[in-house]
């Protein structure tokens, strides 16, 4: 498995923890794999989701740090989503 994705993993845990995410959302790092996140946490791996993130894993490190919002990234082109936005926008604000 990738750093990045362990990473990920990581650190999308860490911001879920005591929080209930009512959805599934999939993360696809380009080059490097993917991530699970659903009521369960977040897990390496593929899956059917509400909602595919993609983007490259120097934005969604920039997401995560909060250096770029997920909704900057949307807007320029860095973060493409498909599917459901709606849970799009409630793992965003779960995610801070």
């Amino acid at each position: 498995m990738s750093a990045v994705i362990d990473k990920a993993v990581e650190e999308l845990n860490g911001r879920l923890a005591g929080k209930g995410f009512d959805g599934t959302a999939l993360f696809v790092f380009s080059g490097e794999g993917s991530v699970v996140v659903d009521g369960a946490g977040a897990r390496a791996g593929e899956a059917p989701a509400d909602v595919t993130l993609t983007a490259s894993p120097e934005t969604f490190g920039d997401i995560l740090s909060g250096e770029t919002s997920a909704t900057a990234a949307f807007m320029t082109g860095k973060l493409s989503v498909d599917g459901d936005m709606g849970a799009a926008m409630r793992l965003a604000s779960l995610l801070g």
